[in-house]
């Protein structure tokens, strides 16, 4: 008997330890798969990605915060519709009730006794609006223009981040050149102060123009500084606007190249004529005109009479301990009773509600259609102004163009000459200082005459990323 326990109690722990491994093993494969699991999520998350110009628009307008509250409105406004529509319906409701009631009752004078009494009752009750001066027409109308007039603004939201996100996208790209700039002018210096030293040695400058070499690399190191301090600035002012981490972020270099007239609109009329009709600003402003008038149609109800048709079905059952009375089931059949009624309601009188609805309604279709005119004086005006923007920053970004390669030549000249000895190390500065600014000016030229084309496309509703 103890040698079967013993054996038994042996194979019970052969059986718990492989369990034990068995278990063990399995959690190790959980681990890893947990692992896996975590480092693809990680990569997948990675701002280590270099954004496009339509991704950044794209994730911009699917997560910015405004765009989900005006899809939220949507919602809303497909809820009014809904309700709306219920106002056609008949309502509908069902009435229960119970009453108990205990203590002394008098049956005759001076005859008092013990009385219980329970009642219950039940009813039916269906109501159906007739005629209520169209006023559920109109409503339901409305619904549905909030509807479309929430969709134009929802619209003209994502429009504007679009337009901020190409100028966020815009302004990184024109920092980067500087940022180039301001680096290839290091490299250049650097140089420039190794050569000065070989000259220095060998007899032909003087030690001098050693110092003058130094201060000049210490102040390009210090433009490096500035220019990457101000990338850095315009890279986290996109990534907030695209509400992304800062860390790791990074945007695809796009070559603009070297933008041309064709860019430009030879008249603004097209641009002008297409925004006038295509504008939502214009669209949202029509639509509130529809909807004035709506809300005055709706008050204009106040005046008519209102029709209603009623039906109503009831019964009941009463118990006393002093009466003998039917069943329950017996006394519902006995006590069913049904009512119709027509309700008819013609105002006489409304202490001036009515009148004044209307008054009020009307002087917001008169204001409504005014913020009509102020909506296309004011697209009028922008478009013009952004025509006029673009002409002037093309030319801008022309005379930029034979400024730098004046200067060019200018500093050229200038390294021939300082190289021979021929120039001051002060003069060479003063023509690299201009060169730089050259190079500078047309960068920012460039860049914005690129910018405000892309306005003129954005009235012309053209894509943007184009």
């Amino acid at each position: 008997m103890m040698v079967m326990k013993l054996k038994f109690g042996i194979k019970s722990q052969v059986v718990i330890r492989k369990y034990m491994d068995l278990k063990n093993k399995i959690k190790y494969v959980i681990l890893n798969i947990l692992y896996c699991v975590f480092f693809i999520t990680a990569v997948g998350f990675s701002q280590d990605k270099a954004w496009t110009l339509q991704e950044c628009i794209d994730y911009a307008l699917e997560h910015n915060i405004t765009v989900k509250q005006g899809k939220n409105n949507l919602l809303l406004n497909n809820q009014d519709i809904k309700a709306a529509q219920g106002n056609f319906l008949p309502s509908l409701g069902i009435g229960l009730s119970q009453s108990l009631s205990l203590g002394q009752s008098e049956l005759f004078p001076g005859n008092f006794v013990d009385r219980t009494f329970h009642s219950t009752s039940a009813g039916l009750s269906i109501s159906q609006s007739v005629f209520n001066g169209f006023r559920n027409t109109y409503i339901y109308k409305q619904a549905e223009l909030n509807l479309e007039t929430n969709q134009l603004e929802l619209d003209r939201i994502k429009d504007d981040i679009a337009l901020n996100v190409v100028n966020a996208y815009l302004n990184v790209l024109f920092n980067k050149e500087n940022l180039e700039i301001a680096q290839a002018q290091y490299e250049f210096s650097d140089k420039q102060l190794e050569q000065v030293k070989a000259l220095v040695d060998a007899g032909v400058q003087p030690k001098a123009n050693i110092y003058d070499a130094e201060a000049t690399l210490s102040r390009d190191a210090q433009q490096v500084t500035i220019s990457e301090n101000n990338f850095n600035l315009a890279l986290l002012n996109l990534s907030q606007l695209l509400q992304l981490p800062y860390e790791g972020f990074s945007v695809e270099v796009v070559d603009v190249g070297t933008p041309s007239e064709s860019l430009l609109y030879s008249n603004v009329s097209p641009i002008l004529d297409y925004a006038l009709a295509n504008r939502v600003e214009i669209k949202v402003a029509e639509k509130n005109i529809e909807n004035a008038l709506l809300n005055t149609e709706i008050s204009k109800a106040g005046y008519y009479p209102t029709v209603s048709l009623g039906y109503g079905f009831n019964t009941g059952a009463n118990f006393s301990n002093l009466t003998n009375s039917n069943s329950f089931f017996q006394q519902l059949n006995e006590n069913k009773g049904h009512s119709f009624n027509l309700r008819v309601n013609i105002p006489i009188f409304s202490r001036y509600q009515n009148q004044t609805a209307v008054a009020k309604s009307k002087i917001q279709v008169e204001n409504s259609k005014l913020n009509l005119e102020q909506a296309k004086i004011n697209l009028e005006s922008n478009v013009q102004r952004a025509y006029t923007d673009a002409q002037a920053a093309f030319k801008a970004y022309e005379a930029a163009k034979k400024t730098l390669a004046s200067q060019e030549l200018a500093f050229n000249n200038a390294k021939e000459r300082f190289d021979l000895g021929n120039m001051s190390a002060y003069d060479l500065e003063q023509s690299r200082v201009q060169y730089i600014n050259a190079q500078s000016s047309l960068i920012n030229a460039k860049y914005d005459f690129v910018f405000k084309t892309k306005v003129l496309d954005f009235y012309m509703d053209k894509f943007l990323t184009h």
